[in-house]
């Protein structure tokens, strides 16, 4: 039956090679689509689980709603209250309310790597004449070092510099670049409450991301002083050791602490909604490539079976049933599709390496190779050869079912 199915198709070489190609270009298609689309998320989604925590657990600040302040005004008195200037007031705390709390939470959970609490504080930065706003990070660098992978983007100096005080500040090397800034020169920090305070600035780190470039750090100490807030923390940044349970803990975390609790993901929405609307459009341009492949499988096997069916009436009559004329014209469909996709997962694995060495982007500390990140992944493959031969079986069918519904008589009757 596979010998008749193959001689078959060998009888119209050009059209089967067209229909082969159908196949094959839509492999190589997916596979290489699949392995720019998931490497680059891939590598999106590395840059926000190591540049910033996994799970962050921040000081809540609400504000108020238009008719939350109903009660506290007009008690129940009247129905319909109206408000000419919507209230403005901000509810909350500003600081996390119990740190060491938390501290004891995380050091026993087995599911935490690592734990660093930090005050965050907007500060007005004066060099000279030059002025620049910023936010200040204060930490203890040996805890930050194990959360967030800024301490391995220093250009000079080391994070630790930090560590013993003193006003020593590392700045982003876009807020340095805006100072006007050196290594160890003096710069005044002002939180908009008493006196601005200098600060010598020991390291530059550059992360390639402008954000983050735009950061400073300092002791948590210092920033705790000149912000007036000693022994608070704003912020308690959580390193997993499986970031993808980061949703899942911090909802359920969510529950034991007035703290406002999220996880990267959380955070970072935007960005995984343009992951969705990516894997839509890859699987919609590869469905279109397969479509016209299985159209041209559907049009080699019909335009076969109108042909053969002097072949069909001998094989019925040698005592071939219906489902072994069925399974002869299947097969041929089965045929392209199977040799279609192996030569695409080849060719589109060639691609994909091929991609890996092509330098498209700048070099930058989470980048230092230039190169585009192009995922290998097995379950690529895996999907590009279930969709090949199921687009091949799909098309293969319904000639197949005419094949087999034709008997002897009906082929003399019909002139074959």
């Amino acid at each position: 039956m596979i010998f008749l199915a193959i001689q078959y198709l060998l009888e119209r070489r050009r059209q089967t090679i067209l229909t082969l190609l159908g196949v094959f270009f839509g492999t190589v298609a997916y596979v290489a689509v699949s392995g720019f689309f998931l490497g680059f998320q891939g590598y999106m989604v590395q840059q926000l689980v190591n540049n910033q925590a996994q799970i962050h657990i921040q000081a809540r600040e609400d504000f108020v709603t238009d008719h939350q302040l109903d009660n506290d005004f007009y008690g129940t008195k009247y129905a319909h209250i109206f408000w000419s200037s919507q209230p403005a007031r901000a509810v909350g705390y500003l600081e996390v309310q119990d740190p060491q709390a938390w501290y004891a939470r995380l050091a026993s959970d087995p599911r935490v790597v690592a734990y660093a609490p930090i005050m965050s504080a907007p500060v007005i930065m004066t060099l000279a004449s030059i002025v620049q706003s910023a936010n200040l990070i204060g930490c203890d660098p040996e805890l930050e070092s194990k959360v967030i992978s800024v301490p391995y983007f220093m250009v000079e100096g080391s994070f630790q510099d930090i560590a013993a005080g003193g006003n020593r500040i590392i700045l982003g090397e876009e807020l340095m670049k805006r100072l006007g800034a050196g290594m160890n020169q003096v710069i005044n920090v002002s939180v908009g409450k008493g006196a601005p305070a200098p600060f010598r600035v020991v390291g530059h780190f550059f992360s390639g991301s402008r954000g983050l470039d735009l950061q400073a750090y300092g002791n948590l100490g210092d920033v705790q002083r000149i912000n007036l807030t000693p022994n608070r923390v704003s912020e308690i940044g959580v390193r997993l050791k499986d970031y993808s349970q980061a949703n899942a803990i911090a909802t359920s975390w969510g529950k034991l602490a007035p703290e406002l609790i999220e996880s990267w993901d959380m955070q970072n929405l935007n960005i995984l909604s343009v992951f969705a609307i990516q894997t839509v459009l890859r699987f919609s341009m590869i469905f279109t490539v397969l479509i016209v492949a299985g159209f041209g499988i559907y049009n080699i096997l019909n335009m076969t079976v109108s042909q053969k069916r002097q072949d069909i009436a001998i094989l019925r009559s040698m005592g071939y049933d219906t489902f072994d004329i069925v399974m002869l014209f299947f097969s041929q469909g089965l045929i392209v599709g199977i040799v279609g996709a192996i030569l695409g997962l080849i060719v589109g694995y060639l691609t994909c390496l091929y991609l890996q060495s092509v330098s498209f982007m700048n070099v930058t500390p989470t980048n230092p190779t230039g190169h585009l990140h192009i995922s290998l992944s097995y379950s690529i493959y895996i999907q590009a050869t279930f969709m090949s031969i199921f687009s091949a079986s799909l098309a293969s069918i319904l000639p197949a079912r005419a094949a087999g519904k034709l008997t002897p008589i009906e082929v003399i009757r019909q002139g074959g």
